[in-house]
């Protein structure tokens, strides 16, 4: 059995942790680096990527996670993780001290916050996501069925490096226009190596294939 992490500083945690327990992993919420010691992979929830990356500064895991990162660890990022799983922030805020907000890094990409509006413009869309052929599945046809994705306040990727692969985009008609008033489809997960990134929330819809994939990347099976 798997022992997955949650970080669990702030966000959908809970969500998480039942999603990798219905698929027979043990899921511990992990907030120090004692914690992220004695787990196999990680899942970075949706929520604010400012408030995690503060919270996980002042909890001392930052660090460590950075760390294990560069060394090969398995983490996948949901929405707000993905913006922290990004090496590079399109549009970072900035704290009372003035200091632009950090991510954990790890791929190659350039993400957007907030990408496809506030909280008023949420949405839900059937997706194919590539990669789901090797989730074992009873169900022999599950792998190809869409996922139903949730995007709520949620970001994109702007462009990704030779290392990184787009698993899923979403159509034009389903993004705001650029700057230039034009519509384009946007990448909304991607993976490199052992770091997997999705801007939608399947744990929200009880989507399991993307965890499994997870699971199996953690367990070199993907």
């Amino acid at each position: 059995m798997s022992r997955i992490g949650v970080l669990a500083l702030q966000g959908d945690v809970r969500e998480h942790l039942h999603t990798l327990g219905a698929l027979g992993a043990e899921a511990v919420p992990v907030k120090t680096p004692q914690e992220l010691a004695r787990v196999e992979g990680l899942i970075i929830p949706g929520g604010e990527s400012t408030v995690i990356d503060k919270l996980s500064r002042m909890y001392g895991v930052a660090d460590a996670l950075k760390a294990r990162i560069a060394d090969g660890f398995p983490v996948y990022g949901s929405c707000a993780g993905m913006i922290m799983l990004a090496n590079t922030i399109a549009d970072p805020t900035t704290n009372l001290m003035g200091e632009p907000q950090q991510s954990f890094g790890g791929i190659d990409m350039v993400v957007r916050r907030n990408a496809f509006g506030r909280q008023v413009d949420s949405f839900e869309v059937d997706m194919q996501v590539r990669g789901l052929e090797s989730v074992s599945s009873q169900d022999p046809d599950e792998p190809t069925k869409p996922v139903r994705a949730v995007f709520i306040r949620a970001p994109w990727v702007e462009s990704i490096g030779t290392s990184v692969e787009a698993l899923a985009t979403i159509p034009a008609a389903n993004t705001p226009m650029n700057a230039d008033g034009v519509q384009v489809d946007r990448i909304v997960a991607v993976r490199s190596g052992n770091l997997l990134a999705t801007s939608f929330h399947p744990e929200v819809t009880g989507e399991r294939r993307i965890h499994e994939l997870f699971i199996h990347m953690i367990r070199g099976e993907a």
